[in-house]
């Protein structure tokens, strides 16, 4: 069995790295984690993914100067930390308070001059320490370096330097091409000329759409660029669930305000339910998530308390029961022209619910509209279709008393974290091979 040591922040891995370790031992490749700070333990701890965590993922912690004097300053001044103050602020209150600007905004450049090239850089030393001992101890044939953070890279590249053997960066979200870089042009052009340098020296690149790899392509044109998106597990396809009786719209997770408006369902259905044509008795729409009054707020707007209603944080279990008995599950599409191309975690999961999914808003975004007609998993209507599609959908539920889901099993399974893996595994093999032949 050959063997893959995995670099990242599990911490911002979301499912897709423990998704590929459950499965890349199928295909003759065990997986290590070297990662750092506290991992997400929900996503190793549910039936789907069984990991030895004591000798399979090596985290190493590191003392973060910067952060500390950042905490201090905070306190000195009189601030509210950050998530505290969106939980406090943004979500109960709908505010935004002036203190955040007048403090965060000299933070964030502090952030951008000396977290270079990301928070995670103290955490290089160490990890290059611990990296180089287990590949020699456990005689790692590959490494794979996973961002953000983007010090993973760079600590694979050093890696792969002192041990010449191969690597693959895997890329979730771009470098310096990130459609949400939060620094300046300046820090941006830097950035560049690191991504390029480092990367220069990976054996193949891998990123999560079509569109990514074309802009992966422009900076790196003679590296060869893999697509394999996030996936899901396929035997969360196979849990039945009884349809509600309802016309029952659901969302699970947080609203992002900004970059998804919930309006785009709010104003066609209302107007539905004035023109008689959906009856308000028929029809309920659930958030799952943490309270927002931004959506209290919106859903006040338009009269639709007796309609949409906020149901809370629930557990991943529950959430993809109410999925799984929903008629139609909603997607909100990000509202920026800059997100073509990206697909949202939420997209993966309703595909493993197997139910219908409405896609709304946005600009355009062609790798969901494209997902959704291969797999005929779903709809996608930006602004000006979602009225007349959303009543043909309503129709249909008075009709045949549910919304039949056409899906195509075999278009949804190249979705899957098998079927990742399984790619992912053939180009390390086909790496080794070329490696042998040189």
């Amino acid at each position: 069995m050959k063997k893959v040591l995995i670099i990242t922040n599990l911490a911002h891995a979301e499912p897709r790295i423990p998704g590929l370790m459950k499965y890349l031992p199928d295909f003759g490749w065990n997986t290590t984690v070297l990662t750092t700070s506290e991992y997400n333990t929900h996503l190793f701890d549910d039936d789907n993914v069984r990991l030895d965590k004591k000798n399979r993922i090596i985290t190493v912690r590191y003392f973060d100067i910067l952060n500390h004097f950042i905490m201090m300053m905070k306190k000195i001044l009189g601030y509210i930390p950050e998530e505290s103050l969106k939980r406090q602020a943004d979500i109960r209150f709908g505010l935004n308070s002036p203190k955040t600007n007048i403090i965060n905004h000299p933070l964030n450049w502090f952030k951008e001059v000396l977290y270079y090239p990301d928070q995670d850089k103290f955490w290089k030393k160490s990890a290059i320490i611990t990296g180089f001992k287990l590949i020699r101890n456990q005689q790692i044939n590959m490494i794979m370096s996973s961002s953000s953070p983007v010090t993973s890279h760079i600590i694979a590249k050093e890696l792969k330097k002192r041990c010449g053997i191969p690597w693959i960066a895997d890329l979730r979200d771009l470098w310096s091409q990130n459609h949400n870089y939060p620094y300046s042009s300046f820090r941006n052009s830097i950035d560049r000329k690191l991504e390029v340098k480092t990367l220069s020296n990976a054996d193949a690149l891998v990123t999560v759409s079509k569109p990514l790899v074309n802009q992966l392509k422009k900076i790196h044109p003679n590296k060869t660029v893999l697509e394999i998106t996030n996936g899901f597990h396929l035997d969360e396809m196979k849990k039945d669930c009884n349809l509600t009786s309802k016309f029952t719209i659901t969302y699970t997770g947080q609203i992002y305000f900004g970059k998804q408006d919930p309006t785009n369902l709010f104003a066609p259905l209302k107007e539905l339910i004035l023109e008689g044509d959906i009856d308000q008795n028929d029809v309920q729409v659930r958030f799952y998530g943490y309270f927002d009054a931004r959506l209290t707020k919106v859903i006040r707007e338009y009269l639709l308390t007796d309609v949409v209603k906020q149901y809370g944080v629930v557990s991943r279990e529950v959430a993809q029961q109410k999925q799984r008995e929903s008629q139609l599950l909603l997607f909100l599409n990000w509202e920026d022209k800059r997100e073509k191309g990206i697909y949202q975690t939420k997209i993966f999961e309703y595909l493993a619910a197997n139910r219908p999914i409405f896609a709304v808003g946005g600009f355009g975004n062609d790798v969901i509209e494209r997902l959704l007609n291969e797999t005929k998993a779903g709809v996608y209507a930006q602004k000006e279709d979602i009225k007349i599609t959303l009543k043909k959908i309503y129709n249909e539920y008075k009709q045949k008393k549910e919304v039949r889901c056409h899906v195509r099993p075999e278009s949804i399974n190249r979705y899957s974290y098998q079927e990742n893996a399984k790619t992912l595994a053939k180009n390390f093999d086909k790496i080794l091979i070329n490696r042998k032949h040189q």
